[in-house]
């Protein structure tokens, strides 16, 4: 159960680190972001518990990585949006914050 969990946890963070290098639009690298969130939240509970099933140190460390996720899904797109509303492009490589 240990290694089936922990391969599917290693295939999703794997998928959201090459699509958060290759990306060049901010809404699919934050998804990938979100998938190596989920990926690091499902290794915290397999760990949690597989080694220690009685103390839920894993799970209550997990349930703040996904508040920290949900404000990352309620922030990131307002900031996308704004960047969009100004530049009028949502590709990573088009903008340059530090002009204006």
């Amino acid at each position: 159960m240990l290694e089936h969990v922990l391969v599917l946890s290693a295939y999703l963070f794997s998928i959201g680190i090459y699509g958060l290098i290759t990306s060049r639009n901010l809404v699919r690298a934050l998804m990938c972001l979100e998938l190596i969130l989920n990926a690091v939240n499902l290794n915290f509970v397999t760990f949690s518990d597989f080694f220690d099933s009685r103390q839920l140190k894993g799970n209550i460390f997990s349930i703040f990585v996904i508040a920290i996720a949900a404000a990352e899904a309620a922030i990131g797109p307002a900031i996308v949006s704004a960047i969009y509303r100004n530049r009028k492009s949502t590709r990573i490589n088009q903008s340059n914050f530090l002009n204006k």
